[in-house]
């Protein structure tokens, strides 16, 4: 190996760093918060992606479909529990709920018309995330605000669950055929003896500002702080007035944005089938695993790390590098093991 071939490799592993590190920061976010462990983060990766290729290619997104079914099932959750006179911090059945599914509607008439004309790349990134991310919330309604309260374990296997039957959805829409999407320019950077991509460019900008952008979030607004405060202490969170509902829907809205945001910056760098995203996903969990699933900073150093040692496995041993960048994640669990000494067993 000389040096350009290492400078080509580093490039490899911080683009996919620094997606993987996206990942991490939402997995880490919404496990704090709501305790659920986002198996499906993946599948936000590849909804993003495929959408925006169907998109370019001048196809109606099937996407809208699965949006407006789950804004039917969300509206009549609602109607259910207002019915039966449940509980609910969000109280009686409004005109207000009727919202997501108006929009759903609106969706879908939107992409046939999209379909037909040739919308700068722009406005198909935005089309792509008013998609993508009413999903969050709508599923964390759906799935997960009704067991809030549930055994982490039981929180784990729903989120498997949703996993395998998005899976399905995703095959179901998209096919079992691959798809890759156009870069967003080909002008690069020369930088020595290496040519930077251009997608790099953008994949490294957009993740900077994705970063700053959730720092001011979490800094200056209210919500921002309010999430906050919901990780450190859900209960002292809820006893100051936080919803913790309405913390949990913010948490996977954004977990949706960065997943769909991520798909659609590395969907030009490699092609993408229905279900690449889960693993895609697992390499961002290992980075949130290196951050012990509380840390933010150390979950994305530890995303990066994994694009690097990816990159140059697939120098060294091609066959293994799946092995190896999985392999990672076992000395940090040991160490957490040890370091967090004995914990007494909940009791029921």
């Amino acid at each position: 190996m000389n040096l350009q071939i290492a400078l080509l490799l580093g490039q490899d592993g911080m683009t996919n760093g620094a997606v993987y590190a996206l990942l991490a920061l939402s997995i880490v976010l919404v496990f704090t918060v709501t305790r659920v462990l986002l198996v499906p983060q993946g599948e936000f990766v590849t909804f993003g992606a495929m959408t925006m290729a169907a998109l370019q290619a001048g196809q109606a997104p099937r996407l809208a479909w699965l949006v407006f079914g789950v804004a039917l099932l969300h509206f009549l959750q609602r109607a259910w529990e207002s019915r039966r006179g449940a509980a609910c911090e969000d109280g009686p059945l409004r005109w207000r709920d009727a919202r997501g599914l108006l929009y759903a509607l609106a969706l879908l008439a939107l992409t046939r018309w999209a379909a037909q004309a040739s919308l700068p790349l722009l406005a198909q990134v935005a089309l792509t995330l008013a998609l993508v991310v009413p999903l969050g919330p709508w599923l964390y309604d759906l799935c997960f605000r009704p067991i809030a309260a549930a055994h982490g374990l039981v929180l784990l296997i729903v989120s498997i669950a949703l996993h395998v039957v998005l899976v399905g959805v995703a095959l179901l829409m998209f096919g079992a055929e691959g798809a890759r999407t156009e870069p967003f320019s080909e002008v690069g950077l020369q930088l020595g003896p290496v040519m930077l991509k251009s997608q790099t460019l953008w994949v490294l900008a957009v993740t900077l500002a994705l970063i700053a952008g959730l720092f001011l979030y979490f800094e200056r607004s209210l919500r921002g702080k309010a999430l906050r405060a919901t990780a450190v202490s859900r209960l002292g969170a809820q006893l100051m007035g936080i919803s913790p509902a309405q913390a949990g829907r913010s948490c996977f809205a954004l977990a949706a944005l960065i997943g769909a945001l991520s798909g659609v910056l590395i969907a030009p760098l490699t092609t993408l089938y229905y279900d690449s995203g889960f693993l895609i996903s697992l390499k961002g969990f290992v980075g949130a695993v290196v951050g012990g699933l509380v840390s933010f900073p150390v979950g994305a150093l530890g995303a990066l790390g994994v694009g690097l040692v990816e990159a140059f496995s697939t120098f060294w041993a091609s066959a293994f590098k799946e092995v190896i960048v999985f392999t990672l994640i076992l000395p940090f669990l040991l160490w957490r093991s040890l370091s967090a000494g004995r914990v007494e067993e909940e009791h029921a």
